[in-house]
């Protein structure tokens, strides 16, 4: 078995974010220099004996570390640093996502992130991430879209119609316990966010294609990647959109070719029944319109009569 050594490195790079631990004192604790780490990190080749002792500090096994099967990412940071890794060599991206997916966002939505992020995290919880993991959360999101813009890879978006609806229900927020000017703020950059969505589907961007479904879609997003000599899928817990969840979970990435072909099939599935283009344009502009009524059936009996389906 062939190792790539430099995915080796960023996998170290991605778990040592997520930990928390600084550059400094996995150095020490190993009895290595600092640059000696970066140079790990930058895929020069590391004896068994450090990787093992390396995986056991990281909290992560050596066939993870090594990308062996399927590898299991516990922090949205460090999820979000695989993410940027991979992103910098996809050819072609397809998503899985909720309402909002973020390299497709507005700058609008990045810009109020960061806040939203901050509500999610601050509930005095005695595990997740901290302030200092948001920040390092939004570095890796600005690295991510800098890639996108100056790379500009294929994207096929799935988004779900019924997320999208309570999306603009509840707002762009991290915590049901704002003020009810900051709610209403937050419902209005909801707004505005989908009819961002909305022009991307009535004039759609060389490369963007994007689908939405009116029925029921899975819980948990995933998204594949094609590169220029395989393909790696990424099942992940962790989302940006409303309501986003960077506290807990665990991500898992493989290039297993029958979990690759499972979720290709599912996908395709899910693209066939999606609407696109101005059907998916006059679906979300109904959906704002009810936007500020309390949800009701009848919502769901419009949304079954602009899909041309009933909803279970």
């Amino acid at each position: 078995m062939s190792f790539r050594y430099n995915e080796i490195g960023q996998r170290l790079r991605a778990y040592r974010l997520g930990s928390g631990l600084s550059a400094d004192e996995i150095a020490r604790q190993l009895g290595i220099s600092r640059t000696a780490l970066y140079r790990f990190e930058k895929g020069e080749l590391a004896k068994i004996e450090t990787l093992e002792r390396l995986a056991e500090l990281l909290g992560v096994s050596i066939p993870t570390l090594l990308g062996v099967g399927i590898e299991f990412v516990p922090t949205a940071v460090g999820y979000f640093e695989r993410l940027r890794q991979i992103e910098e060599t996809a050819e072609h991206i397809a998503i899985l996502s909720g309402p909002i997916s973020f390299l497709l966002a507005s700058d609008k939505f990045q810009d109020t992130l960061e806040k939203v992020l901050g509500e999610s995290t601050s509930g005095g919880a005695k595990s997740g991430p901290n302030a200092d993991d948001v920040l390092k959360i939004m570095t890796i999101l600005r690295e991510r879209k800098e890639v996108y813009r100056r790379r500009k890879p294929t994207i096929v978006n799935l988004m779900s119609a019924l997320e999208i609806e309570r999306f603009l229900h509840h707002g762009l927020i991290g915590s049901n316990q704002l003020e009810s000017e900051v709610f209403a703020a937050r419902r209005a950059l909801a707004h505005a966010e989908m009819e961002h969505f909305i022009r991307l589907l009535e004039s759609p961007p060389i490369g963007i294609q994007i689908g939405v479904v009116t029925d029921t879609l899975p819980h948990t997003g995933f998204q594949l990647f094609r590169e220029p000599n395989r393909k790696i899928l990424m099942i992940s817990p962790f989302r940006l959109g409303g309501e986003p969840n960077v506290r807990v979970g665990v991500a898992m990435i493989t290039s297993a070719p029958d979990g690759i072909a499972l979720h290709e099939k599912a996908f395709d599935d899910m693209w066939t029944r999606s609407l696109k283009g101005p059907d998916a344009a006059r679906l979300i502009k109904a959906l704002l319109l009810q936007a500020d009524q309390k949800p009701t059936n009848a919502n769901f009996d419009t949304l079954a009569q602009l899909s041309g389906k009933r909803l279970a």
